[in-house]
């Protein structure tokens, strides 16, 4: 199968989450992303658990199919190899605080006159403009004043953090969006562009029909717990033995909720139920009762019945049950990779699919600097310059 991005290079500087799991994502599709790391420690991400052999799984899984090599960019020689790489890259990531790599005679303008057709791809906590732009940006940070810890947690509760980096996350897939649009616009154009993503900025346009209540009303949603302030019932409920979702998520599915599985057609044109909004105003009275319908029945019973009725519904599965789901397995949702020190592992794919150019994990990632000789040598460098750049710790 053929690599939708098979054609492009790519220079990864990033460390951690949001950068690196961009760079997974363009790898995952068939570019040549080359993971650049400072000699010594690497990626900080090399000491996260859980470790395997001695090996990060955390790194292994956001460094996927790329291959490695080290750069110290505060030498001479580490800056020379930067920018001969940079004259055959398509786009170069990064996670620097705005200005470090201006500091080091690398920044955007400097790698852009070396390389018009460079896209450069930047992302940091609060973006490279505004008066926060050199604050430290991590992914609670961005949780935290994006909005989203705000409005996640029970009600009454404090303030939660999501449970993944979605901050972290949605910063990565907005980056591997901009450059995506970016190589698009140099085919009209044929010149390269910045493309400047915000943690914060990606977590508070994800908060959607929030801000637009906000907006309409003047009063910021609070927490709700698992319930939605835009459609009721469409909520977690409690059912004989676990926890089950119900979504009905317009008039019919909650007229036939009432009439097929509840069997109290009244609710349809009882006062308080009549519209969405009123279903969301009262949804705590809905609850009840739908808990009072689950009182004696199992999760399996319910999920099932709301299914065989049309009414959409699902258990909520823990991380064993998710990987032993036959559907996730169908979908391919993971994959195993023979990594040359951790051994067997396995790994997140790709949750895109395209019908001829399908993405796939290609190779593990890389142990720290495993293929310097080898990108060196595409460069031209010979044998005695690669020893030259070991001794004077360039690599």
């Amino acid at each position: 199968m053929r690599g939708a991005l098979e054609n492009i290079f790519v220079l990864d500087m990033t460390k951690v989450l949001a950068g690196p799991y961009c760079g997974a994502i363009l790898a995952d599709f068939g570019a040549d992303v080359v993971k650049i790391e400072p000699p010594g420690a690497g990626d900080d991400a090399r000491g996260f658990g859980p470790h395997q052999n001695g090996e990060s799984l955390y790194y292994a899984n956001l460094n996927r199919g790329k291959r490695g090599i080290t750069l110290n960019l505060k030498s001479e020689g580490g800056r020379e190899i930067l920018l001969r790489l940079v004259e055959k890259a398509d786009v170069l990531l990064e996670s620097f605080r705005p200005g470090t790599m201006d500091r080091l005679g690398l920044g955007y303008e400097a790698l852009r006159a070396r390389n018009p057709r460079l896209i450069y791809g930047a992302v940091t906590g609060f973006g490279a403009g505004g008066p926060y732009s050199n604050r430290p940006g991590y992914d609670i940070i961005a949780q935290a004043m994006g909005g989203l810890m705000s409005i996640t947690g029970q009600e009454g509760g404090p303030p939660t953090r999501s449970g993944n980096a979605m901050g972290d996350i949605l910063g990565g897939m907005n980056l591997a969006i901009g450059v995506l649009a970016a190589l698009r616009a140099r085919e009209i154009t044929g010149e390269g562009q910045y493309v400047d993503i915000s943690l914060v900025d990606s977590v508070v346009a994800s908060l959607e029909q929030a801000w637009q209540r906000y907006f309409a009303t003047g009063e910021a949603p609070g927490r709700r717990g698992n319930s939605y302030d835009a459609i009721a019932p469409y909520d977690s409920f409690c059912a004989k033995d676990g926890h089950l979702v119900i979504g009905c998520g317009n008039q019919r599915l909650f007229e036939t909720f009432c009439e097929k599985l509840l069997k109290r057609p009244e609710l349809v044109s009882d006062g308080r139920f009549l519209t969405v909004p009123l279903r969301v105003k009262n949804n705590k009275a809905l609850k009840e009762i739908v808990e009072a319908w689950l009182a004696d029945r199992t999760v399996a019973e319910a999920v099932d019945a709301a299914l065989a009725a049309g009414v959409p519904a699902a258990p909520i599965l823990d991380m064993a049950q998710i990987a032993g789901d036959p559907h996730i397995a169908a979908r391919g949702m993971f994959e195993d990779v023979e990594h040359p020190v951790a051994g067997r592992i396995r790994l997140n794919s790709s949750p895109i699919r395209l019908s001829e150019t399908g993405a796939r994990i290609r190779f593990p990632s890389p142990a720290l600097g495993q293929h310097n000789a080898e990108i060196l040598s595409e460069l031209g460098y010979s044998n005695n310059d690669i020893a030259r750049f070991r001794q004077e710790g360039a690599i």
